[in-house]
């Protein structure tokens, strides 16, 4: 029998209608569906309406990494799956790209208009903190090796990072690990217990020169701490890719300061990157469920990611 497969909301993108072709799936209406694709990552409400008129389905795939904005939806009645992993290259690639802008002063060198003095601090042989031990840190710490860095992961739980000299657990484990590093890399689940895992406290710890790198979730930081921080000069500077309010309004203080680089949630553009890497995430879990073998990308329900 054909998997009964729909896709919700509005009609499936090229892409996604391809991939479940090739999997041998049936694209059909959600009343009919064993299976739902929910191509929107912003909207738990919906899905919630949706998943009401769809008594057969028994399990859900979701666009993005991050499950925070449906959390209110996931239960343990159905099988969800997130796309953790798939997108982890591309914004592994971005975290790189603004950490050495920033520790090399780019914003300030983009904006000149007259030779000025010599700034910057280069990332060879430094140490690196990452906070996340999934996919993107994985690949960060593959695009790391020929800077020969020693890198420490930071993870919710015990357990070895793949290319990392050491792991530590933990809000203490982070602490610890602050003083000597060159950048402090954010690239973990926002849940309750991570909301503001970098404030005052933390920041204080780190080096007068070392950078904060954001591309998990804005409310990992606590923007006001960040913000004084930096125009204290307590820190070499923060890269952001998400922040805390977002979008980041106009005006806003971080804006203005020449340590803060700021990208619009662009590490993983859905046009240009994102949306083939799902295609494909959705192909491979329709192959998977359909063989009976482990799905990626699974949410655990107790502990939201």
């Amino acid at each position: 029998m054909t998997l009964p497969c729909a896709v919700a909301p509005g009609p499936p993108e090229p892409l996604v209608a391809g991939a479940i072709a090739s999997a041998g799936a049936a694209l059909v209406g959600i009343e009919d569906a064993e299976v739902l694709v929910w191509t929107d990552p912003y909207g738990a409400a919906p899905l919630r309406d949706v998943l009401a008129a769809a008594p057969g389905v028994k399990w859900v795939q979701l666009p993005f990494a991050g499950v925070d904005q449906f959390l209110s939806v996931i239960d343990d009645r159905l099988v969800w799956t997130c796309a953790k992993g798939a997108y982890a290259e591309p914004v592994a690639e971005h975290a790189l790209a603004i950490a050495l802008a920033g520790l090399r002063q780019l914003k300030v060198r983009a904006r000149a208009v007259e030779w000025g003095r010599p700034m910057g601090r280069r990332l060879m042989g430094q140490r690196v903190v990452i906070v996340g031990g999934g996919g993107i840190a994985e690949a960060l710490i593959r695009l790391l090796a020929p800077f020969r860095v020693d890198v420490i992961a930071v993870k919710r739980t015990p357990g070895p990072v793949s290319g990392a000299s050491s792991v530590v657990v933990g809000r203490d484990g982070l602490r610890g690990a602050l003083p000597g590093a060159a950048l402090v890399v954010l690239a973990l689940p926002l849940t309750p217990e991570t909301v503001g895992i970098v404030g005052a406290p933390e920041l204080e710890r780190m080096d007068g020169d070392a950078w904060l790198v954001n591309v998990a979730r804005g409310a990992h930081v606590v923007t006001g701490d960040l913000v004084a921080a930096l125009q204290a000069g307590a820190i070499g500077g923060a890269a952001l890719d998400v922040t805390e309010p977002e979008p980041l309004p106009a005006g806003h203080p971080l804006w203005d300061l020449d340590n803060c680089l700021v990208t619009p949630h662009a590490s993983n553009t859905w046009e240009d990157m994102a949306q083939p890497l799902f295609a494909e995430r959705v192909r491979a879990n329709l192959d998977r469920y359909q063989r009976g073998e482990p799905l990626l990308g699974v949410v655990d329900t107790a502990v939201g990611y």
